[in-house]
């Protein structure tokens, strides 16, 4: 139901995956695009990507959500809200494939070499590759934003190229980047899926700083208007140098995109439903359920109502334990916590039945997710640390609780009691209190009204165990500056696992992210045990050995009762004002609409009238 962070996931998305190039160990030779262990689609000589319609008619406006607030065109940086759309600013050395798993091919590099011991890239830059401002994307360019991203970033790009020694342009146009420490084969495509920012632009611009001036890239959209918490929009670049090459043929078709504000998902609705945007995706399914088929425009077919598959993995999307505050340190109390919510109640009576309960890290992918009990090559992977792991690893696999949908389950109201006096926090005069007589607090910091009323039965629940819990309601920009320092008890959040996991697993369950501020590692999960089964994932040679690899982290993450899993589908609802058509063949890993979508003058006139 809920996506935070999205913008500058999708802005890292290629450089996150876990990915190494198509080229054979033994050689140095060079290739069009890179892929995880060499399995690209695409040859060569290929025209365009299969999903797209490669005469689709460029013009006209597209127009969705944005979100809450920004505050900042510089999403390169921890601080500050950055606004949606940035990444249509920028370009990369290689530019992603919706349809296959982690690959990608070339944008400013047109080819690409790596070293015989796999210990070093180089990429092969297109001359006539220009920034906005006219400018050429040169070497330079690409080794000052690697270092630059390196010392200053993000924590998802600092983690990213934590392992990249050095980026060296040898010339003009070529730029070699230099790998070490044993996480090799996530490094090639990482590097290949950087934004390039301009050395010159940021020679006057303070990097470290939000700054609402349009930074200057070399991508194909430029950032042409806004007004701050309401609107930001992007005019496509007529003279973008990149337009005519095979990766963006049929892609970014609309002449003008704009992403607007909201303070809440009601304003959103209501902004859709009265024209004031084009396209959005539903995530509140009572809403998805009972409100759409009665509008006016649903009824006329002026507005289309469409429901779509979703292939990548559902979403890590849960209420977080943060479990730096000692109150929250216990797995036996955060696990008591899990009980006290009622899926299969708020399913029924709040969801329509429109979902399924998440119980993996990574829903919705069969070969990743654990199940039963432990493989051999699991087990392989898990009995080293048999010692430092509970005994639950080794047996069928945690899966969430099953109520019998009553909204008050005595039996796991029993069972969160039971794992409450085990972990020294007994019932006195009905309330939960520790041996000093501290009673047991709990805060879900929440920003969305419509969340209010899934925590509120959560919430009875909690209190009938003695527990003292509310919603703290906050803005949005007090939201996003609470999460990123850590400063909550229990925050809901998603982040969508990489289809081939790898690198970016690091910036949500390593020790070292537990204590970095702006981490994806909201529980503060620091274990040894999970750190070293993050380096066999990034160690896995081939994709069954990634396979088997998440599949033991899944156990272990899952044990530890880091988080109280939330629900998923495996579909996106989307509403829309008829006034678009898209290719027939809809990119597997995406949804595609703005960059596989085009805007339909016959279609946009008919429900003009």
């Amino acid at each position: 139901m809920m996506k935070r962070f999205g913008h500058l996931a999708r802005l890292v998305a290629i450089g996150a995956a876990a990915l190494t190039t198509a080229l054979p160990a033994a050689a140095a030779e060079r290739s069009h695009g890179l892929s995880i262990f060499g399995d690209l689609k695409y040859g060569p000589d290929f025209k365009h990507f299969e999903y797209v319609n490669p005469v689709a008619p460029k013009g006209g406006r597209m127009s969705t959500i944005g979100g809450l607030a920004f505050d900042s065109f510089n999403p390169f940086i921890l601080k500050g809200d950055q606004a949606a759309g940035l990444s249509l600013l920028f370009d990369s050395l290689m530019a992603s494939s919706s349809d296959e798993p982690n690959s990608a091919y070339g944008l400013v590099a047109h080819s690409v070499e790596r070293s015989d011991d796999r210990k070093s890239i180089t990429f092969f830059m297109r001359p006539e590759a220009k920034f906005s401002d006219g400018t050429p994307v040169t070497a330079e360019d690409v080794v000052f934003s690697f270092n630059t991203l390196k010392a200053k970033g993000h924590p998802v790009y600092r983690f990213g190229v934590k392992d990249v020694e050095k980026a060296e342009a040898l010339d003009k146009h070529t730029v070699k980047y230099t790998f070490g420490g044993a996480r090799l084969r996530d490094l090639p495509l990482t590097v290949a899926g950087l934004p390039i920012l301009s050395k010159a632009y940021y020679a006057k611009i303070d990097f470290t700083k939000t700054s609402l001036v349009p930074p200057v890239g070399s991508g194909g959209y430029l950032l042409a208007d806004y007004k701050s918490n309401t609107f930001v929009e992007y005019k496509r670049r007529k003279d973008y140098w990149a337009k005519d090459l095979p990766v963006n043929i049929g892609r970014y078709n609309f002449d003008t995109l704009r992403f607007n504000y909201y303070k809440d998902r009601t304003a959103w609705f209501l902004g859709l439903t009265s024209g004031e945007y084009d396209f959005g995706e539903e995530y509140y399914s009572k809403r998805w359920a009972t409100e759409y088929d009665s509008l006016p425009a649903i009824k006329s077919k002026r507005m289309v109502r469409l429901t779509i598959p979703d292939a990548t993995p559902s979403g890590t999307q849960g209420w977080f334990f943060n479990t730096r505050r000692e109150k929250l340190s216990d797995p036996r109390v955060r696990k008591a916590i899990g009980y006290a919510f009622d899926f299969q109640w708020s399913n029924k009576n709040l969801f329509y039945d429109l979902y399924n309960r998440t119980t993996s890290y990574f829903q919705n992918a069969s070969d990743m997710m654990a199940s039963g009990k432990p493989s051999p090559e699991e087990l392989a992977l898990l009995e080293p640390f048999r010692d430092k792991l509970p005994a639950e690893v080794f047996g069928e696999v945690e899966t969430s609780p099953v109520s019998d949908g009553s909204g008050r389950d005595r039996k796991m109201l029993r069972k969160a009691d039971n794992l409450l006096r085990e972990a020294g926090w007994t019932l006195k005069n009905r309330k939960r209190v520790n041996a000093k007589g501290v009673q047991l607090t709990l805060e879900f910091l929440e920003n969305s009204p419509s969340f209010h009323r899934i925590i509120a039965p959560f919430i009875k629940n909690l209190q009938l165990l003695g527990i003292d819990a509310k919603i703290r309601p906050v803005d949005a920009p007090q939201l996003q500056r609470r999460v990123k320092s850590f400063d909550f008890d229990i925050a809901t959040s998603r982040f969508v696992m990489s289809l081939t996991p790898g690198n970016e697993l690091h910036n949500y369950f390593s020790s070292e992210s537990a204590a970095s501020n702006g981490s994806r590692n909201l529980a503060g999960i620091k274990s040894p045990v999970i750190d070293a089964l993050l380096e066999k994932v990034m160690e896995a040679k081939s994709r069954t050995e990634v396979n088997v690899a998440v599949r033991a982290l899944d156990r272990v993450l899952r044990a530890g009762n880091y988080w109280v899993p939330h629900w998923n589908k495996a579909a996106h609802n989307l509403a829309f004002w008829d006034r678009f058509s898209r290719p027939k063949i809809k990119p597997k890993y995406s949804r595609g609409v703005l960059d596989t979508w085009w805007y339909d003058k016959e279609k946009a006139a008919k429900i003009a009238k």
